[in-house]
């Protein structure tokens, strides 16, 4: 499973890298839970939330439907 994140949020680098940012994978756990890292401009940005639940996690649950939620981790 961690490596379908991962593919998933390959895609996504790109997006946040041209704005100073990027997404580290921290964990994903056996009951569906996709814990990241923002990381770089991302990281104190004001709209990371919307970045997060609208870009990161649409993409993962369209992708791995088993997915249930895409939580920040500091």
């Amino acid at each position: 499973m961690k490596d379908k994140v991962e593919k998933v949020l390959d895609e996504i680098r790109p997006g946040l890298q041209a704005d100073g940012g990027d997404v580290e994978l921290v964990e994903v756990t056996e009951d569906g839970i996709v814990k990241v890292r923002l990381t770089g401009a991302c990281a104190g940005c004001p709209m990371s939330t919307m970045t997060l639940k609208m870009a990161i996690e649409k993409k993962i649950k369209e992708r791995i439907p088993e997915i249930k939620t895409v939580e920040q981790v500091f």
